[in-house]
C-alpha cells in the first residue's frame, strides 16, 4: 500500500538581504506568519502596522529542510506539495526539480533514491505579475495592485476590505508518497439520482511505475460492491444504491452522508486506497424566461430555493492560519443565522476540505466562484495554461460534496467590461471573455456534469442585455450604499441578488484590540486605516445623515449608529426581496466574515464577533418573516387614501401552512394605539401571503407607525414588522425611558417609553462578552432580557452603559 510521510517539521526560513539569518518555519505558513513568530515584524493587523510589513511581500524567500531518503521498500517516491504560494523554484542539493506559479494548484515530483537538502525558493509576486505584464501588455482592473497577472489569490493585493499583505510560503501540507506497482492518480465521482436510487460512477486515472498485469478497483457506497478491471490507466467503476437518503439543504431535510470507498488492486493485493464522503441530491439551475424576465432559481431534489446566502471572503489574511475548528465556528455561525447558502468569492480561493466537509454537514449550499475578481485577465500564456490546469483539478476535488451547486466564472469581470472603461481600453486585448464563456464552461461539462455552471456574477446570461440588468440572471445591488439611500433597495424586484451590503465598524471590544492606546474617533488615524472603502466614511455619514443627526465628537455614539445603519439597510433589502418571491430568488448579503479587524460590510467582525447585522439576519432569513411593503402608484406616507397600498407580507419558507391571526396597530410615538384590526391570514408552504392594512391602520405623518405582530407556529417568540413613514431624524421621539436589572444570564430591560433599537454592546462589559440578540424595539410596557455569555462580573451599572437607543433628535 501507499505509504506517507509528512514533512511538517524540520523546516527553516532564511531572511532576505544576504544576512543570513535562518528562521525556524512553519509548514503548512507562509513568511509573515513565521517573521510574527520570530518578532522580527510587527503586527500588521494592529494599528497602521501593515505599512511597515510593505517590504516583505516584495522581497525573495527560502525555505529548507533535509528530505529523507525513501528507502527501498517502495519502487517509487514522490514528493508532493498542495499549495504553494506561489512562484516557487524547487532543488533538491542544488539540482531543479521543477518550477511553480499557481497558488490555486497542487504538485508532484518524482524523488525515487533521491534525497539532500530539499529547498523552495519563492520570488516575490510582485515581480512575476511585472514579467507577466510585460509579456502580455497592460490591463484594466479596478484597483492599482498586479493582481491579475498572478494565479493567486487576488485580495492578497488588498481590496476595500483587506490589507495589503502579499504572502509566500508553503500554505498547504507537503509530505512523500511512496508507492509500488500503481497508485491511484484521480477520481472523478459523479453522483446523481435515479428512480430513488443513488448512482455513482467512478472514472479512475492510475498511474503505474511500468506496464504490466491488469488491476482491478473495488468500490463500495452504502452497503454496495462493485468491481471492474483496468487494463490500462484509466476506468470505470458504477454503483447504484437502492432506496438512497437524500441530501437536503438545511431547513429542507436532513444531510446524511455516504462513504465512498475505492481501492486498487493487483491481483488480490491492495496497492492504494480512495476514501471520500458524498451525498445524494439533484441540483438544478433554472434560468427559464418568463413574465419577468428571466429567472434565476436553484432547484435542490426538486423543490425551487429562495437562497438565504451570504457571501465568504478568505476567513484569514493568511490562510494557512485557518484551522479545522475555525471553519467550522465560522459556518456553525453562518447556519445559526438561517443561512442555507455560502458563496465562495472569486477574490479569494478554492477553501480547504475542511470549509466544504463542514458545509456538507450543516446543510449549507456551496455556490463557488473560479479565482477572478474585479479585474481584466490576460488570456495568453503562461496564464492560460495554468487556469486550465487549476479549474481541472478543483473541479475534480470538490465534486464529492453534496453542499457544492454552483460554479462561477468571475466576480463582475463581464460588468466591469461593459461599464468600468475597460472595453475602449482594452482595443480588442483579451480579458478573461474566452475563460467564463469558453474554457470554463467546458471543464465543468466535461469533468462535472453534474452541476450547473453560470458565467459570472452579475450576469443577464447574454451579451443582448446589460450584464448587471436587475430583470435577468444575477444582480449586483452597489448603487445603494455607494450614492443612494437604503430605501431605494425597495425600487425594484431583482431576480436574485448576488450581492448588496452595507458598512459598519467591528465591535467596540475589536477596535480596541486593534488600535491599542489611540483615542478611538471616526476620522482619527487607526479608524481611517482600517477602513480600506474609497471615501467609506464619507458613505458612511452620507448614509447615516439621510436618517438621524450625526454625532459630532460622540465616538460611542457614532459606532452604535453606524452598526444600527448596516442593520437596517439589510433589512431593507432582505424583507422586500423575500416578499417578492418566487420572483425574487435569493439574496447573498456582502459579507459574512472579515479576514482582519476593520470597518466593512461583514455580519461577523475580524476577531468573530458578531455584529448587530448578524443577529438581524437571523430574524431577516428565518422561515417565517413578517414585513410591511408599500405596493402601487403613490405616496402611502403622505396619508391614508393615497395612491399606493401598505400591504403585510407573511414570508413562509417553512414546509407547512402558516395560518395566523395579524394583530395590526396604528401607535402614535408616544404609546397610544390609535386604531387596531386583527385580520387573519393563511400562507400555504413555501410561499407570501400578503394582507393590505386598512386604510383607517395607515399612519399618517412622523408622529405614527404600525406594529404588526403574528405568533410563529414553530414557538418562540411572536414575530414583529414595524412601519414608520418617516426618518428617525424626523420623529418626534420621546425621551427613551426604561429599567434595567440583572438575569440569572444577562440583564431584563423594561420600557416605560418607546424605545427604539435597543442594543447591549456585551463586549463593552467585557472582551469575551456575548449577546444573543441585537437590536430589538420595546413598546410602553414592554420587557426583553437579553442573554450574555462570557461575563464574568456582572454590574448593573456597567449594563446600563452599555446599552444604547434611538434617541431624539436634538
Amino acid at each position: 500500500m501507499r505509504q506517507v510521510t509528512p514533512l511538517t517539521d524540520g523546516w527553516i526560513l532564511h531572511h532576505p538581504e544576504g544576512t543570513g539569518q535562518a528562521l525556524p518555519a512553519s509548514v503548512p505558513g507562509c513568511v509573515h506568519t513565521d517573521l510574527l513568530a520570530a518578532g522580527l515584524i510587527p503586527d500588521p493587523f494592529l494599528g497602521r502596522d501593515e505599512t511597515e510589513v510593505a517590504w516583505v511581500g516584495r522581497r525573495t524567500w527560502t525555505y529548507e529542510r533535509d528530505l529523507p531518503a525513501g528507502g527501498s521498500a517502495h519502487e517509487r517516491t514522490d514528493l508532493v506539495f498542495d499549495g504553494l504560494d506561489t512562484v516557487a523554484e524547487i532543488l533538491l542539493d542544488g539540482r531543479p526539480l521543477g518550477r511553480v506559479r499557481n497558488m490555486h494548484r497542487s504538485y508532484r515530483f518524482d524523488v525515487t533514491g533521491l534525497s539532500g537538502r530539499l529547498t523552495v525558493r519563492f520570488a516575490s509576486a510582485y515581480d512575476e505579475a511585472e514579467a507577466v505584464r510585460a509579456a502580455v501588455g497592460d490591463r484594466p482592473g479596478a484597483y492599482p495592485e498586479p493582481y491579475q497577472y498572478v494565479r493567486k489569490m487576488a485580495c492578497s493585493f488588498g481590496w476595500d476590505w483587506g490589507p495589503t499583505l502579499v504572502t509566500a510560503g508553503i500554505w498547504r501540507p507537503v509530505r512523500l508518497e511512496h508507492w509500488s506497482t500503481a497508485r491511484i492518480a484521480r477520481v472523478r465521482p459523479l453522483v446523481t439520482v435515479a428512480d430513488g436510487a443513488g448512482v455513482v460512477e467512478l472514472a479512475v486515472d492510475v498511474e503505474r511505475t511500468e506496464g504490466g498485469a491488469p488491476l482491478d478497483v473495488e468500490a463500495s457506497v452504502g452497503g454496495v460492491r462493485a468491481r471492474a478491471r483496468f487494463e490500462g490507466t484509466a476506468g470505470t467503476v458504477r454503483l447504484r444504491v437502492p432506496d438512497v437518503r437524500l441530501w437536503w439543504p438545511r431547513g429542507y431535510g436532513e444531510q446524511p452522508l455516504y462513504d465512498v470507498e475505492l481501492t486498487l488492486l493487483d491481483g488480490e493485493g491492495a496497492v492504494d486506497s480512495w476514501r471520500r464522503r458524498t451525498g445524494f441530491r439533484t441540483v438544478e439551475l433554472d434560468t427559464s424566461p418568463d413574465a419577468h424576465g428571466t429567472g434565476f432559481t436553484l432547484v435542490v431534489n426538486g423543490e425551487r430555493l429562495f437562497a438565504r446566502g451570504v457571501n465568504w471572503i478568505p476567513d484569514d489574511a493568511f490562510p494557512s492560519r485557518i484551522t479545522r475548528d475555525r471553519y467550522r465556528r465560522r459556518l456553525e455561525q453562518a447556519a445559526a443565522a438561517g443561512v442555507d447558502l455560502v458563496r465562495v468569492w472569486g477574490g479569494g480561493i478554492y477553501e480547504s476540505e475542511d470549509f466544504y466537509d463542514a458545509c456538507d454537514e450543516l446543510g449549507l449550499l456551496v455556490w463557488q466562484d473560479f479565482p477572478f475578481a474585479c479585474a481584466a485577465y490576460p488570456e495568453e500564456q503562461p496564464l492560460r495554461g495554468e487556469v486550465e490546469a487549476e479549474a481541472r483539478e478543483n473541479v475534480v476535488r470538490l465534486m464529492p460534496h453534496p453542499s457544492l451547486v454552483l460554479w462561477n466564472g468571475n466576480n463582475e469581470n463581464q460588468w466591469g467590461f461593459r461599464d468600468w472603461s475597460w472595453e475602449p481600453a482594452l482595443a480588442g486585448d483579451s480579458w478573461g471573455e474566452g475563460y467564463y464563456l469558453g474554457l470554463l464552461p467546458r471543464v465543468v461539462a466535461e469533468s462535472d456534469p453534474t452541476r450547473p455552471y453560470t458565467a459570472g456574477s452579475p450576469w443577464s446570461g447574454s451579451w443582448l442585455r446589460h450584464p448587471n440588468d436587475p430583470a435577468h440572471g444575477t444582480h449586483h445591488s452597489w448603487e445603494v450604499w455607494n450614492r443612494r439611500d437604503y430605501a431605494d433597495y425597495r425600487l425594484d424586484v431583482p431576480r436574485f441578488v448576488a450581492e448588496f451590503g452595507w458598512q459598519a465598524p467591528p465591535a467596540y471590544a475589536t477596535l480596541r484590540r486593534a488600535l491599542p492606546g489611540e483615542e478611538l474617533a471616526a476620522d482619527s488615524p487607526g479608524v481611517l486605516h482600517h477602513q480600506k472603502a474609497a471615501d467609506g466614511n464619507g458613505k458612511l455619514e452620507r448614509g447615516l445623515a439621510r436618517h438621524f443627526a450625526v454625532p459630532e465628537g460622540d465616538f460611542d455614539r457614532w459606532h452604535y449608529l453606524t452598526q444600527l445603519n448596516q442593520v437596517r439597510a439589510v433589512a431593507a433589502g432582505i424583507e422586500h426581496w423575500r416578499s417578492h418571491w418566487p420572483v425574487c430568488a435569493g439574496s447573498v448579503v456582502w459579507q459574512l466574515n472579515d479576514c482582519w479587524p476593520v470597518t466593512s460590510w461583514s455580519a461577523i467582525d475580524g476577531d468573530g464577533r458578531e455584529k448587530p447585522l448578524y443577529h438581524e439576519l437571523r430574524r431577516l432569513y428565518a422561515d417565517r418573516l413578517l414585513t410591511v411593503r408599500t405596493d402601487g402608484d403613490g405616496d402611502a406616507s403622505a396619508g391614508r387614501g393615497g395612491g399606493r397600498r401598505l400591504v403585510v407580507a407573511a414570508v413562509n419558507q417553512a414546509a407547512e401552512e402558516w395560518r395566523t391571526v395579524l394583530r395590526l396597530r396604528r401607535t402614535a410615538v408616544d404609546g397610544r394605539v390609535l386604531a387596531e384590526a386583527e385580520p387573519r391570514c393563511a400562507a400555504d408552504a413555501r410561499t407570501v401571503a400578503l394582507v393590505e392594512v386598512p386604510a383607517e391602520l395607515v399612519p399618517v405623518g412622523p408622529e405614527e407607525f404600525l406594529v404588526a405582530d403574528a405568533q410563529d407556529p414553530a414557538g418562540g417568540e411572536p414575530l414583529r414588522a414595524l412601519h414608520f413613514p418617516a426618518a428617525d431624524r424626523d420623529i418626534p421621539y420621546p425621551r427613551p425611558e426604561f429599567e434595567v436589572a440583572l438575569a440569572p444570564e444577562g440583564v431584563t430591560v423594561t420600557a416605560r417609553t418607546l424605545v427604539r433599537d435597543l442594543l447591549l454592546q456585551a463586549d463593552r462589559l467585557d472582551p469575551e462578552a456575548s449577546a444573543d440578540r441585537g437590536p430589538v424595539t420595546l413598546l410602553p410596557g414592554e420587557r426583553v432580557t437579553i442573554g450574555v455569555r462570557g461575563w464574568q462580573t456582572p454590574d448593573l451599572k456597567a449594563a446600563r452603559a452599555a446599552l444604547y437607543c434611538v434617541e431624539p433628535a436634538g
